[in-house]
């Protein structure tokens, strides 16, 4: 017997065919919305989203596994696309090399994959151990990047003071020209350098909270999340985030009056001229010479 093709949409925005909605669905008593509890007909499965049991809802947050050595600690969150059919191939794939390591969420700015979501790392432990292959891997698998974001989460607990938090933001908000060229996007709707969150950059360093979607998300009480990147498969662009993460906060840790005041340390050329003489930040060195970012 072939479907009846009039739909009815679910509690979790599916479409399913009235014969499904009745089989394979309950009806709430109180919001009288239909919630998914069995097996579909062969178009139903044709035609809903695709979904794998390896990938979270948004919401989920499970208990930091931290890795490395503190108190600077890192988490990314990278966001890619997969093609129409290998959402479960594709989640497999990157569980088998993350392992304990992190987990997938669903996020709505993704139309078909999912994020990976690292527990927090030491920036040293990540270039030696996060697994980079995973990133060719999926990409010979069909995924991409291309329109999503890259965040890195920076511990609170890394800063010696709100004077340290001040500096630290000051250095993006100072540079976000060279910021946005170094992080390969400007995004306004995601990750916005405004002037109303850089006035109060210092309000922040105290502890305020402010809106969610900017450059420096200030919103979670364990830490700053670094919104600004264009998520990537390429290593050398991922490392190069997680280096711009570790070395601005490390860069400012001991910024005095007179070197903002008489040496320009705020500036990026100081910054670039530091991190030369920093060599285990090499991948954010390299990734700035490509892009021309060092003059």
């Amino acid at each position: 017997m072939s479907p009846d093709h009039d739909t009815e949409t679910a509690a979790d925005g599916s479409n399913v065919c009235l014969s499904c909605a009745s089989d394979a669905y309950w009806r709430c008593e109180g919001c009288d919305e239909l919630i998914d509890c069995g097996d579909y007909c062969s178009w139903c499965e044709e035609n809903l989203p695709e979904s794998s049991d390896l990938i979270y809802n948004y919401s989920y947050k499970p208990e930091p596994k931290f890795h490395g050595t503190g108190p600077l600690f890192l988490g990314l969150e990278l966001e890619i696309n997969t093609s129409g059919g290998y959402l479960t191939d594709c989640a497999e794939t990157a569980m088998s090399s993350l392992s304990s390591l992190g987990y997938l969420k669903e996020d709505c700015s993704i139309d078909h994959g999912f994020e990976i979501v690292t527990h927090p790392m030491s920036y040293d432990w990540a270039m030696d151990h996060f697994p980079w292959d995973m990133l060719a891997r999926l990409e010979r698998e069909g995924c991409d990047a291309d329109g999503n974001g890259l965040h890195v989460h920076i511990s609170r607990a890394a800063f010696t003071s709100p004077c340290h938090v001040y500096r630290w933001m000051k250095l993006f908000y100072r540079n976000a020209d060279e910021v946005t060229t170094v992080a390969r996007r400007v995004s306004d709707q995601w990750a916005a350098f405004d002037a109303t969150a850089r006035k109060h950059v210092k309000d922040y360093a105290k502890g305020a909270k402010g809106a969610r979607y900017q450059a420096i998300n200030t919103q979670n009480n364990d830490t700053f999340e670094l919104r600004v990147f264009a998520s990537s498969l390429n290593p050398q662009e991922v490392k190069a985030a997680l280096g711009l993460a570790a070395a601005s906060v490390e860069y400012t840790r001991d910024l005095t009056v007179s070197d903002i005041a008489r040496n320009g340390a705020w500036e990026w050329m100081p910054f670039v001229a530091w991190l030369n003489d920093h060599p285990g930040y090499e991948p954010l060195s390299r990734e700035l010479e490509d892009l021309s970012c060092v003059c």
